[in-house]
């Protein structure tokens, strides 16, 4: 059954997105980032060649010819992916695909929490296992 992570108090999604993509690379999870619009998907695109400094975090868009050799694929419209290890949601609410994949990430926003609260009790209610990182707590 498919494993759920909450990532909540994210000030910046995308750069959260970012960095679960690059941890799921070392871990050798290819993953499916699912954005609400080609704006949004446009972003990220952009901000993965720039993310991290050091590094390269090989992507594509799920419609590319070459999506199903890169561990990190972009979609916004596409159901149709080439690998189901993760999926990285930036929507509002859940997709309708998300069991297809052996783990999903749900980031909230800040500003989205309420709607981060109502997919949590989705998933909840349908006993999936959950986990949850608050993204605003410091560590010592």
């Amino acid at each position: 059954m498919t494993k759920v992570d909450f990532y909540t108090g994210s000030s910046d999604k995308l750069r959260t997105a970012c960095q679960l993509c690059h941890k799921a690379m070392q871990h050798g999870l290819k993953t499916v980032v699912s954005l609400p619009d080609e704006a949004s998907l446009d972003a990220m695109d952009k901000l993965l060649w720039q993310y991290p400094d050091i590094a390269f975090i090989p992507h594509a868009r799920s419609r590319d010819a070459e999506a199903d050799k890169v561990p990190v694929v972009l979609s916004c419209s596409d159901e149709t992916f080439p690998h189901y290890d993760m999926l990285i949601s930036l929507h509002d609410e859940c997709m309708p695909f998300f069991s297809r994949f052996e783990r999903v990430a749900e980031i909230v926003g800040m500003e989205d929490s309420q709607l981060g609260r109502e997919r949590f009790k989705f998933y909840r209610d349908r006993g999936y296992e959950l986990r949850h990182f608050d993204l605003n707590r410091t560590h010592p």
